[in-house]
């Protein structure tokens, strides 16, 4: 076996001592380069759990900021449940920071330490771990020269003795086997005398060797620990780097000592602390209850100038196009300015009529049909009226309506409506209607 062949068939036990027992410190510097990566992929895979706790906590915010607002719950204690999505959104944006500082700043913390701590080499593998393998190989080279030189030498006094043991055991066979001659008792004698002088020269030259071997022990230890302590060294800068950084995650994931933590749930339970029941109350009852205001029904004067103009949307359910104001109203002779009309007419005959009705026929009976209806004609000579005489002139801006002079006489044939109209004809047999208050009794 020559010097540089596998040291670890000369290693009898487990020891560091023994020949390539060293390599599991060496080995442990490779293994630190894995265990950094390990870790980054351990606390990226943790921010990969934050990011998700965090948005799922923002959607379920939103999802229930939704119903409670579209709920029937209401008051103070709706503030508090609202309080519940607001301390999860800001509960969400806190561990999507510690998302960031686990994937950013503590893995970046661990690569730039990694890159500094190892140093990739061409031909593959790290040169702090060939610096470590050659020094330990250089230690233990002439220890092992040694070692070898005694396990030769002890294996050749070994062989010796039983070479010996044997010239012995022939021996005393042959003293006791009475067919055995002098001769060949002799012999045997002779080769066990031979075998004691080789096993006393073996045995010295393996003493000698052993001797040798135990005198540099002292040095090869030195040399040993010269280079574990290197090895050692670089060990502890990595257990305290380790540390350092398992220290700062533990900072980043200890939400409960940052301030914002704190305040959100100091603000949560405060606002649920607010929910007062007394409160809700009143406000449902001042909002829904009887403690709402009430315009309750009081007297009211009728007045010509109270309203101008009505659509039919307010008196018949039509749109703003159908409004009707009266503006074609022409002074008589005189200063006098005739008052303004009580209300635009609304033609909404929707309700006068049933479902056998049909607006025609109401509008015959009302006396409002077409020139040349005769049956109508007859119905309106039947009917009693009483004389009046127009005030002012107007102009009528329906079909059904009336258009007169100051002065001229119709024949009031109804009683005015509550829009303030009436029923009248004219001297030339015209139907129609026209304001109340532009005649008065002759």
């Amino acid at each position: 076996m020559s010097s540089n062949g596998d040291l670890s068939e000369l290693g009898s036990s487990d020891s560091f001592w023994e020949p390539g027992n060293y390599k599991r410190t060496v080995r442990r510097i490779d293994d630190g380069h894995r265990l950094c990566n390990e870790l980054v992929s351990c606390f990226q895979e943790r921010a990969k759990i934050e990011k998700s706790y965090a948005l799922q906590l923002s959607d379920w915010a939103k999802k229930w900021r939704g119903v409670v607002e579209k709920g029937p719950q209401y008051g103070t204690l709706e503030k508090a449940w609202h309080a519940f999505m607001q301390a999860a959104d800001r509960l969400s944006e806190l561990h999507l920071e510690l998302r960031q500082r686990l994937a950013g700043e503590d893995a970046e913390k661990m690569r730039d330490w990694q890159k500094d701590a190892f140093h990739k080499q061409m031909i593959g593998g790290f040169r702090e771990t060939k610096d470590a393998d050659d020094g330990f190989r250089k230690a233990q080279k002439p220890w092992v020269r040694k070692l070898k030189e005694v396990e030769s030498s002890k294996k050749t006094f070994h062989q010796a003795r039983k070479e010996e043991w044997t010239a012995v055991t022939r021996e005393t066979h042959a003293k006791a086997d009475p067919t055995k001659s002098q001769e060949e008792v002799r012999k045997y004698t002779t080769r066990v005398e031979r075998c004691n002088q080789e096993t006393e020269k073996t045995k010295e030259r393996y003493t000698k060797a052993l001797e040798e071997l135990n005198r540099c022990n002292p040095r090869y230890m030195e040399d040993m620990e010269q280079v574990f302590d290197l090895t050692q060294e670089a060990e502890r800068k990595r257990l305290r780097f380790f540390k350092e950084l398992l220290l700062d995650i533990h900072t980043h994931l200890d939400l409960s000592t940052k301030e914002g933590f704190k305040s959100l749930y100091r603000d949560l339970g405060q606002t649920i602390q607010g929910a007062n029941d007394t409160e809700d109350l009143r406000w449902w009852r001042n909002t829904h209850g009887p403690g709402m205001s009430m315009n309750w029904p009081q007297f009211e004067e009728w007045s010509p100038e109270a309203s101008r103009s009505i659509s039919r949307k307010e008196r018949g359910g039509h749109s703003e196009d159908n409004v009707v104001t009266l503006t074609n109203i022409v002074s008589s002779g005189g200063g006098d300015v005739p008052p303004s009309p009580i209300m635009s007419r609304v033609k909404d005959y929707s309700s006068d009529w049933s479902d056998d009705e049909s607006p025609k026929k109401v509008l015959a009976v009302n006396g409002v049909g077409e020139a040349g209806d005769e049956e109508e004609e007859e119905e309106e000579d039947q009917v009693e009226g009483v004389r009046v005489r127009a005030l002012y002139d107007y102009t009528g801006q329906e079909a059904d309506e009336l258009s007169f002079k100051a002065g001229e006489e119709l024949l009031k044939l109804g009683e005015e409506d509550e829009q303030g109209w009436c029923k009248g004809q004219l001297s030339s047999g015209k139907v129609g209607l026209y304001p109340a208050n532009y005649v008065q009794s002759s």
